[in-house]
């Protein structure tokens, strides 16, 4: 009887150690990320998400501009503490929540007028995409975007000539 109590102990521990290895490997929304233009096909810019005590927050760390497109630009239409701060660094993506691959309660701000929308994230099963929903009121009332998972080094591996027309926010330490 000893024997088996012990066996069904050992199995146990096994089984939970299993469980959170799994758990742990799971994606989340955490990461580098790609947003790109819906007609060309460019990448736009680039947004780090990070998770601190269950929220999730975005931040913008590199922008590809177009020709004749100011090179720095800051957030004058943004309200509170982000008003006419440049839109490199800024917090764009705010207060998210995560429940599996759902994340939502959270806020998406448009750098371009200082408009602040309701937001909702939507990650798929393998972790490599991305939906990123802006909305008024009800979800049914917004616009969704499609960005692509990129490797945490893709900032620090850049090479200066890929560099040229992008600027690039410090990279964040985790």
């Amino acid at each position: 009887m000893r024997a088996i109590s012990a066996r069904l102990i050992v199995a146990s521990v096994f089984l939970v150690l299993a469980m959170g290895r799994f758990a742990a490997a799971e994606p989340t929304a955490a990461g580098l990320w790609e947003q790109v233009d819906e007609g060309s096909g460019k990448a736009e810019s680039w947004f780090r998400i990070t998770e601190r005590n269950g929220v999730y927050d975005g931040t913008i760390v590199k922008i590809f501009f177009k020709p004749g497109e100011d090179q720095n630009p800051v957030c004058d239409k943004c309200e509170g503490a982000d008003r006419g701060k440049p839109v490199m660094g800024l917090t764009l993506i705010k207060g998210m929540r995560r429940t599996g691959n759902h994340y939502e309660g959270g806020t998406v701000t448009d750098p371009r007028d200082g408009s602040v929308y309701r937001a909702l994230m939507e990650l798929s099963p393998d972790g490599q995409k991305l939906e990123m929903r802006g909305y008024l009121g009800i979800s049914l009332f917004g616009r969704s975007q499609i960005w692509n998972r990129l490797p945490d080094s893709a900032l620090q591996s850049q090479s200066p000539a890929a560099r040229s027309g992008s600027r690039t926010a410090p990279a964040s330490k985790k």
